[in-house]
């Protein structure tokens, strides 16, 4: 078998090969005899007829079926002769037969690029220190009391803050139209549920209090049909309620699972939790300044292939997440090219790091980690069960472990300096809040 490998631009190559007309011959005839043993041609009994006659019947169908399987076969022989890593398959280009009989085609492929892995240990990272505070738990537990406030009728006009039940109806052009009407929905005024514009609109009403309204639909509102348009509302209010917040006693303690051991039981079992968010923010935030830096320490030609097929899958998935299936909805792929190739060149150092240390899926913490998403769900053994049966769902785990492993890894070879922090800092506890006021 001949082959020659011509680079072009990029990571693409082109290999030209010719298999001999000797090995076609060969595979032919052995793939003929085996059809023969079996062939029901007319004129003769099953199996019997003779080898020419199988070869006219069956001749070009299993010529066609050999060449097919040569060509997948002398291209991995091919590549494994010239020492290439094709990233994808190839592009198959116009089989020609030789006079010869030799059988001679050519492959268009991209490869994986070869790079020298930046060193890690200059790598400078920043690690944020933080400890959960006594005040830190007073804040939370002030939150838990706004998330579970108690509603009393206001015989005023609504405010933001305030939870009201309204009845509306939109037309444009006149028209009714689909998503535009409502019976006694609930919302709290100034949450963001409902459109600036509609608050606005219903902002000051009091119970029984109408409003008619114009509202602009946004030129990138997601109801296409929508976007860009100015429709016409009519809504009433027909109750507004105040938030008042619930003491902090025994009851309150319950609506949090907190069934014996009072308010003392709640912080702990509060504090407990918010160490628990700290440190994964900590380890997040050390992990997004590893993937950051070692990207921009390995600068290199990617795969065009690799990263079309990234961005295939982060349309499709932001398709999943709006809850179509309707491939003609797929967002516009220039919005994905930037995180596509972040995420191929991700994929090839981190691949490199791991065969470079010889770092292997650590299975107890797999299993860790495993334990820990099941006991989310209400039967865990049936979410465990139903994970280990699941193929790609334990293949996705054993990746997201061995990847902190590798930042792991980095981590401990890198220069890493401790940076004072707090709890509010690192979690953006508050900002909401603040920013509000």
């Amino acid at each position: 078998m001949m082959v020659s490998v011509e680079s072009l631009a990029g990571l693409e190559r082109r290999m030209q090969v010719s298999v001999p007309a000797s090995r076609v011959r060969q595979q032919v005839d052995a793939r003929l005899l085996k059809v023969s043993r079996t062939a029901r041609i007319k004129g003769f009994r099953p199996g019997k007829a003779p080898i020419h006659v199988v070869r006219r019947h069956y001749g070009p169908q299993v010529e066609e079926e050999v060449v097919s399987d040569l060509i997948r076969e002398t291209f991995a022989e091919a590549v494994q002769r010239e020492k290439l890593a094709p990233a994808g398959g190839p592009r198959i280009e116009p089989v020609r037969g030789e006079p010869s009989g030799d059988l001679r085609y050519t492959a268009v492929f991209e490869v994986y690029p070869q790079f020298q892995l930046g060193g890690i240990e200059a790598l400078r990272l920043v690690r944020p220190q933080a400890a959960v505070t006594e005040s830190d738990v007073d804040a939370m537990i002030e939150s838990l009391r706004q998330q579970r406030p108690n509603w009393v009728a206001a015989e005023r006009g609504c405010q933001d803050g305030d939870r009201i039940a309204v009845d509306f109806e939109g037309r444009i052009d006149g028209e009714l139209f689909d998503g535009g009407s409502g019976q006694g929905i609930e919302v709290v005024l100034g949450a963001g549920r409902l459109l600036r514009q509609f608050e606005d609109g219903v902002r000051g009403a009091a119970a029984g209090e109408t409003r008619e309204f114009d509202l602009h639909f946004p030129e990138d509102y997601q109801n296409r049909t929508l976007a860009g348009r100015t429709a016409q509302f009519r809504a009433t209010v027909h109750r507004v309620e105040r938030p008042e917040l619930p003491e902090v006693d025994d009851a309150f303690c319950a609506l949090f699972g907190v069934a014996e051991g009072g308010i003392d039981k709640l912080r702990t079992e509060v504090r407990e939790n918010m160490e628990r968010e700290l440190a994964g923010a900590i380890r997040a935030r050390l992990k997004a300044q590893v993937m950051d830096q070692l990207v921009a320490a390995n600068p290199m030609d990617l795969p065009r292939s690799l990263v079309e097929a990234e961005v295939r899958e982060l349309q499709a998935e932001m398709l999943r997440r709006a809850g179509s299936r309707d491939a003609r909805q797929l967002p516009p792929r220039e919005a994905f090219e930037a995180p596509a190739r972040r995420r191929v060149a991700l994929a090839l150092i981190l691949n490199e790091l791991v065969r470079n240390a010889g770092i292997q899926s650590d299975t107890a913490r797999v299993q860790a980690r495993l334990a820990e998403i099941a006991a989310g769900y209400d039967d865990p053994e049936a979410a465990r069960r139903q994970y280990l049966e699941n193929e790609g769902a334990m293949r996705g785990l054993q990746m997201a472990v061995l990847e902190d492993q590798v930042v792991e890894h980095v981590i401990a070879a890198a220069q890493v300096s401790d940076q004072p922090a707090t709890f509010k800092d690192i979690m953006n506890f508050g900002a909401g809040a603040a920013s509000e006021g």
